[in-house]
């Protein structure tokens, strides 16, 4: 069977200002998970990875929960035809506030 094109995964310009109200020990952690989950197969529903019903900070169409209980949250959208994914926001749940970019989001 033959193996499937792998997405480039490409970052918003204001992701880095997201990442910079992250812990920079976490900076390794959602990085791998990033490339782990989002390079291969990114608009495979799974547990931790879904498309989103209605819209979403910086008009992501997918999210992904990942780190230590699930406390970060990646939301992105998919380009087929050039094969990338666009990461659009990274942030932090906290009980049930969304936190991102130290500030507070309808989650």
């Amino acid at each position: 069977m033959p193996r499937r094109p792998r997405f480039q995964v490409v970052f918003a310009p204001e992701v880095l200002a997201h990442l910079d109200a992250i812990q920079r020990s976490d900076h390794k952690l959602i990085q791998a998970a990033l490339e782990e989950q989002l390079s291969s197969v990114p608009e495979q529903a799974t547990r931790n990875r879904k498309p989103l019903e209605r819209s979403a900070p910086f008009g992501a169409t997918w999210e992904l929960r990942l780190g230590p209980a699930n406390r970060f949250r990646v939301f992105y959208d998919i380009d087929f035809p050039t094969r990338s994914v666009q990461v659009l926001a990274i942030g932090v749940k906290q009980r049930t506030k969304l936190f991102i970019g130290g500030e507070e989001f309808e989650p």
